[in-house]
């Protein structure tokens, strides 16, 4: 803490906090960044048969997110979810972690009171499945009639963070921004998810255009 480090330019990708990041180099305030948490159900071994691959709803364009799918993973294992309900953190892995400035920090965001008011019964229905494991085993029994509630365990749990602008819209597209120092820093401000941070081909955009800002 406190050390200085000089250096010719700066690319962030500062996830959770990519919003307060920028602003604190003068860029703008927008898009937001709100913090949805999503929890997964872990389908016990000895059932894991009845998932053989990826199973994905058909998106519903009505709702922002993308429902409950079925995700073998490469140690054997198959999770199942995940919802996603507002973390009340923007860190906020477990369900009842809270942090009083990031909730007031989303709450009195328009960009999130349009959302919820557009989403009102979705959300409800994300927010009760998340105490309820028997509504969320029910809406995977849409895809696999057999799977119960003894089937599965409560698994682990991550945060998106989502980029909001102030109508309410979900930004999926990636935002670039360098303030006023656009020719030394380049934070990368969303990334269309989670997963994609892990995508060679992302990373090789985002080199593109920091080759391109910076005139490297």
């Amino acid at each position: 803490m406190g050390e200085e480090i000089s250096c010719g330019h700066i690319l962030t990708c500062a996830g959770l906090h990519s919003d307060r990041l920028s602003e604190m180099s003068g860029c703008s305030p927008e898009p937001r960044i709100v913090p949805f948490r999503g929890d997964y159900l872990v389908l016990k071994p000895e059932k894991s048969y009845l998932v053989k691959g990826n199973i994905y709803p058909v998106p519903n364009p009505r709702f922002p997110f993308l429902g409950f799918h079925f995700t073998p993973r490469m140690d054997g294992s198959v999770w199942l979810g995940p919802n996603a309900v507002l973390a009340c953190k923007r860190e906020g892995y477990k369900l009842l972690d809270f942090s009083p400035g990031d909730f007031l920090d989303a709450v009195t965001y328009r960009g999130l009171r349009k959302l919820v008011l557009r989403n009102v019964s979705y959300g409800l229905g994300e927010l009760y499945r998340a105490f309820s494991i028997s509504a969320q085993v029910r809406q995977l029994q849409k895809f696999i009639p057999e799977v119960t509630t003894d089937d599965v365990l409560r698994g682990p749990s991550g945060v998106r963070a989502q980029a909001l602008d102030s109508e309410g819209n979900l930004v999926d597209d990636f935002v670039f921004d360098g303030g006023a120092a656009g020719g030394r820093v380049l934070h990368v401000r969303n990334a269309p998810s989670p997963a994609a941070t892990s995508s060679l081909a992302i990373a090789a955009a985002i080199a593109d255009e920091a080759e391109r800002r910076f005139q490297l």
